[in-house]
């Protein structure tokens, strides 16, 4: 029982049913089994980044275009539905386009050497600046989207959206990657220790590359279901939400150090900060909060994760003087 409540997942879930229950104490409704369903199914872009975003934190490194990505692939998918394209090649060529973005990341990385966070928050700004070059700063609206291209994310089945079963999806993809593949474990071995993963034959580099372009795609993917599920596309969309997904994945238990973290712990962090914001307009906070939230569960989650990591120093020196 101790070893379950030192958990970070079950720690984690126990904290979002607490959530649920102060808000269900003001209003019931919102804890309604129809109501839940739509938090998750509003949560859903944000598990999916997230997924994306652990595989590349697991690598020691960080991926800040996630959002701008997203924008990027979103304004294309609705540009080539509004040239005609059937929605049967707009999602291939989504993933693809993301794939091909998040590349740019990991060779910036991998071939010159230059810090992640930097690679990336030059890569988010070109991307924004292409967005408006191609759509010459004008936004693309429902009327203008064809309805297979608006409705495929809201389409019902079994009780849930489209969007929430393809969120489920990625989270059993990412699990069998991560826990039962060659490919997930050397992703833990690059970001755990890069030097011991070397003289095991794992090149870091291409890893770390890979990770990006996994998260790329991903990416790429919620960038059609956002804009379609939305019905809008420009500029600024999703602008900001790069905070989101890598609070859910501190907020989750991934070590920002890399080489540790669980599938899980991620989709947990993102429930939770949907939870967060899906309950700040029913108790009458603005939603503007939110990034302010999101940037303090940061702070504690790490320095909660540094606390559980520390060394313990002090306990061995102790137990030398006592065996001298």
């Amino acid at each position: 029982m101790n070893r379950l409540l030192k958990s970070r997942e079950v720690l984690l879930a126990l904290a979002i049913l607490a959530l649920l229950a102060v808000i269900a104490t003001r209003f019931p409704a919102f804890i309604a089994p129809g109501n839940l369903t739509n938090v998750f199914n509003d949560t859903a872009p944000l598990i999916i980044l997230a997924l994306g975003q652990m595989i590349v934190i697991l690598t020691k490194c960080i991926d800040l275009s996630v959002a701008a990505t997203l924008a990027l692939c979103g304004m294309v998918a609705a540009m080539l539905d509004g040239a005609g394209v059937p929605l049967a090649l707009i999602l291939p060529a989504a993933l693809v386009l993301g794939a091909a973005l998040g590349a740019v990341n990991g060779l910036l990385v991998w071939k010159v050497d230059i810090p992640p966070i930097v690679v990336t928050l030059g890569t988010m700004t070109i991307y924004r600046g292409i967005i408006f070059l191609i759509s010459d700063g004008r936004w693309i609206n429902a009327h203008q989207m064809t309805a297979g291209f608006k409705d495929l994310p809201r389409t019902e089945v079994l009780g849930l959206h489209v969007m929430s079963w393809i969120a489920l999806a990625v989270i059993g993809g990412a699990y069998v990657l991560l826990n039962r593949t060659a490919l997930g474990r050397s992703f833990f071995a690059v970001g755990g220790n890069p030097h011991a993963a070397v003289y095991t034959g794992i090149d870091v580099g291409r890893m770390q590359a890979v990770a990006f372009v996994l998260s790329g795609a991903l990416a790429g993917l919620t960038g059609y279901l956002w804009v379609a599920r939305y019905a809008v596309a420009y500029v600024d969309v999703a602008g900001g939400f790069e905070l989101d997904v890598v609070a859910a994945c501190v907020i989750g238990g991934v070590a920002i150090a890399g080489g540790a973290g669980s599938v899980a712990g991620a989709v947990l962090g993102a429930l939770f900060l949907g939870v967060i914001k899906n309950a700040l307009p029913v108790v009458g906070i603005s939603p503007f909060w939110q990034l302010a939230i999101s940037g303090s569960a940061i702070i504690i989650a790490v320095a909660f994760n540094a606390r559980q990591g520390r060394a313990r120093g002090r306990i061995i020196l102790k137990s030398a003087e006592h065996r001298a």
